[in-house]
């Protein structure tokens, strides 16, 4: 499973990237603040919204912690998705949040 940190997320935002950060809190957790940019797909319904990712795209997953996200990312992994887990989740992000 690929991993990045919370700070190599951020540079790449700072750098101007755009980047594709799906949330998997749930939505409770989202309203207390989200990354810039970032969909919120609760973990329990990223199955369901698997239709709507595009295989040829590069998915950031970011939960809480970064325990949900690493599930979220092998089982879309599994399924022929590129995805990278965001270690540390939204407890290591520092940067602004919308």
């Amino acid at each position: 499973m690929r991993q990045m940190t919370a700070k190599e997320v951020e540079t790449l935002l700072n750098e101007g990237k755009k980047l594709n950060i799906i949330d998997v809190r749930e939505v409770a957790e989202v309203a207390s603040g989200r990354i810039p940019g970032a969909v919120n797909i609760p973990l329990g319904l990223v199955e369901f919204r698997m239709p709507d990712l595009d295989k040829s795209k590069e998915y950031i997953m970011v939960c809480q912690s970064g325990g949900r996200s690493g599930r979220a990312t092998q089982f879309l992994e599994s399924y022929g998705f590129k995805v990278i887990n965001m270690v540390g989740g939204m407890l290591a992000w520092e940067s602004k949040v919308e």
